[in-house]
């Protein structure tokens, strides 16, 4: 599934997102999904979204 679309993005899957200050790093934080940020149906750099335990941040793989 593509992370760069909002319409495969549910709250309560499982994703892997990459938070602001990892984005150089590449380093990854699992989390279930509770709110989507991003209004728009695509984005480049993966669809921003709030994870259950507070973490914002941007998806990058759906696991399934």
């Amino acid at each position: 599934m593509n992370p760069n679309s909002r319409a495969h993005i549910k709250a309560g899957i499982t994703v892997s997102v990459v938070q602001k200050q990892d984005q150089r790093s590449g380093k990854l934080t699992v989390g279930i999904v509770k709110d989507i940020l991003t209004n728009s149906a695509n984005h480049p750099h993966g669809i921003k979204v709030r994870l259950s335990n507070g973490i914002v941040g941007r998806v990058q793989l759906i696991h399934e």
